[in-house]
């Protein structure tokens, strides 16, 4: 049966990475702090009572979706459509479609920043090819008038950044959030991961600084890789909590 990414591609290699989903978690986690349609997950109650859950699900099922067969991924791309559909019902209202595109575009935007900050820089080919499977799931959605080419993306990408996010309340409340269920130490982790990957105009939302202290040391995490002490280092850093979602982003 056919796969729904080839096993080829790069996007296997980018999302068959503990390493590199972390990243794109950290980045999400700005992301979903800044939307202005945050509200739609507050309304679930789902993100206030366990935030880093909510994300660890978010990233969990993009993973599934790219290493399933194409049968099973449009089932589970149709199944959380069928979720989004539920709670648009109760609420009686419609997630904008810009919403669902903010999502998928952070997606795409963190998987590449994310690789190119732990392994190497991808071709243009290889971003498109990114972009090609994330916009596969957003047609599947119904999602309408999704950029095709990576250099439309990148345009699209930064408009639907100084239009649909902002600095207020729910943003404020989240971090909050995250530093109760990280600990000072990992919360000061994920602000330097995310000064590491967030685009200039988010960072400037938050009042970032350009430059992560995390950037020198990740010379170091790579050769604690080649050491095979990788596993080790993240066992010290990362939530216990959460050791068993970050056990499952590393299998294939």
């Amino acid at each position: 049966m056919r796969n729904f990414v080839d096993k080829h591609s790069i996007v296997r290699d980018i999302w068959g990475n503990s390493d590199t989903i972390l990243l794109v978690f950290a980045g999400a986690s700005a992301e979903f702090a800044l939307n202005k349609a945050v509200d739609w997950l507050y309304f679930t109650g789902k993100l206030p009572k366990d935030s880093l859950g909510r994300l660890f699900s978010t990233v969990n099922y993009a993973k599934a979706i790219v290493f399933a067969n194409e049968a099973s991924a449009l089932k589970a791309i149709d199944q959380m459509t069928a979720i989004h559909n539920s709670v648009e019902a109760k609420r009686g209202k419609a997630i904008p479609e810009w919403a669902y595109k903010d999502v998928l575009f952070m997606l795409i935007d963190y998987s590449i920043t994310s690789y190119e900050v732990l392994e190497q820089p991808l071709s243009i080919k290889q971003k498109q090819e990114v972009l090609d499977v994330f916009t596969k799931v957003g047609q599947r959605m119904g999602l309408t008038n999704l950029p095709l080419t990576y250099s439309e993306f990148t345009v699209t990408r930064q408009k639907h950044l100084e239009q649909n996010f902002k600095n207020g309340a729910y943003t404020k409340d989240l971090y909050k959030q995250y530093r109760k269920h990280l600990g000072a130490v990992r919360y000061k982790l994920l602000i330097e991961a995310q000064i590491l990957l967030l685009p200039q105009t988010v960072r400037t939302m938050l009042k970032f600084r350009k430059i992560s202290f995390l950037k020198p040391l990740i010379i170091l995490y790579k050769i604690a890789r080649q050491l095979k002490l990788d596993g080790l280092v993240k066992d010290i850093l990362l939530p216990s909590a959460y050791k068993q979602d970050i056990k499952q982003l590393n299998s294939i």
